[in-house]
C-alpha cells in the first residue's frame, strides 16, 4: 500500500472515529438537528451530481456559502438577482436535458434499426405486415389467441443490446392476461402462435413503447421476446375468478406479478 493510501485511510478512520465519538454525545435534540442538515446535504449533494451529469457543473463552495448566508438572513444578491440567475439555471438544465433525450432516442432508434435490418435476413424470420418479426421456435397445435382470449405464458424480454427489461436477472416469468390488454406488436406476435409453441417475437419500438418509453424500456428500443405459449382459454372459462372481479373488467384468471410486462 502506499504512503497516499495509508495517509488517506489514517485520515478516513480518524474521521470515522470521531465522528462516532461526537454521536455518542449528542442529546436526541442534537440529532434531530443535526439529521436535519445531513438530509438536506444528502438532497443537495443529489441535486448537484444530476446537474453536473447533464453538463451544468456547480460550485459546492457558493453553494455552501449561499445556504450559510441564508441562514443567517442575509445575501450577496437582491432577490430579484438570485430570481433570474435560478430561471437563467432552470432553462440551461431544460435545454441540456432535451439535448439529451434527443441524443439517447437517436441512438436507440440506430441500434434499434440496425437490429430489425440484421435479423430480418436470418433463416426462419418471417416479417409480418407492421414491422414485427416473428421466428417460430416450436410449433404448437393447440388454437390461436384472440384479443379477447386469456393466455398464459411464460417469457422473457430485452432489449437489442441484450439487457433484459422483464426482471432484473433476465430469467423467465409466467403470466396470466387478456390478449387485448398487451402492447399492439406483442399481440400481434401472439396472433401467430397455438397453443403449445414456442416463438421469438422482434418488436419496433412504434409497435412496443415508442418514442417516450416506460419503465426500464429506453425510449425509441426495439423490442425482443422470447415466449412460450401455454394456454389459450376464452372469456368466462374460469367462472369463479371471474365473478371475483369488477363489473366491466375482461375475465381474468389468477394474479398479475407486481411488474407486468409488456402491457401497454
Amino acid at each position: 500500500m502506499s504512503i497516499l493510501k495509508k495517509t488517506m485511510l489514517s485520515v478516513a478512520l480518524t474521521f470515522v472515529f470521531v465522528g462516532s465519538a461526537l454521536a455518542q454525545d449528542m442529546t436526541p435534540e442534537a440529532k434531530e438537528s443535526y439529521s436535519l442538515g445531513a438530509s438536506l446535504g444528502n438532497y443537495l449533494s443529489s441535486q448537484v451530481f444530476k446537474q453536473s451529469e447533464l453538463g451544468a457543473p456547480v460550485n459546492m463552495d457558493l453553494v455552501v456559502e449561499g445556504l450559510m448566508d441564508a441562514l443567517k438572513n442575509k445575501s450577496k444578491l437582491s432577490e430579484e438577482e438570485i430570481v433570474t440567475s435560478l430561471n437563467t439555471r432552470a432553462e440551461k438544465l431544460n435545454q441540456l436535458h432535451e439535448a439529451k433525450v434527443k441524443e439517447v432516442k437517436e441512438k436507440n432508434r440506430g441500434e434499434s434499426l440496425a437490429y430489425l435490418e440484421k435479423n430480418k435476413k436470418k433463416k426462419g424470420v418471417k416479417v409480418l405486415a407492421s414491422g414485427v418479426q416473428y421466428e417460430e421456435l416450436k410449433a404448437g397445435t393447440g388454437p390461436s389467441p384472440k384479443e379477447e382470449d386469456v393466455v398464459t405464458m411464460v417469457y422473457v424480454g430485452k432489449l437489442v443490446n441484450g439487457t433484459p427489461f422483464t426482471n432484473a436477472e433476465g430469467t423467465p416469468a409466467e403470466e396470466k392476461d387478456v390478449v387485448m390488454t398487451l402492447i399492439p406488436g406483442f399481440k400481434e406476435g401472439l396472433s401467430q402462435m397455438k397453443e403449445g409453441g414456442k416463438a421469438v417475437f422482434v418488436i419496433p419500438a412504434d409497435k412496443g413503447y415508442g418514442e417516450n418509453g416506460a419503465g426500464p424500456v429506453p425510449p425509441e428500443s426495439a423490442l425482443i421476446f422470447e415466449v412460450t405459449l401455454k394456454k389459450v382459454e376464452k372469456p368466462g372459462a374460469n367462472k369463479e375468478s371471474n365473478q371475483a372481479m369488477p363489473a366491466g373488467h375482461p375475465p381474468m384468471n389468477g394474479s398479475r406479478p407486481k411488474m407486468a410486462w409488456p402491457h401497454s
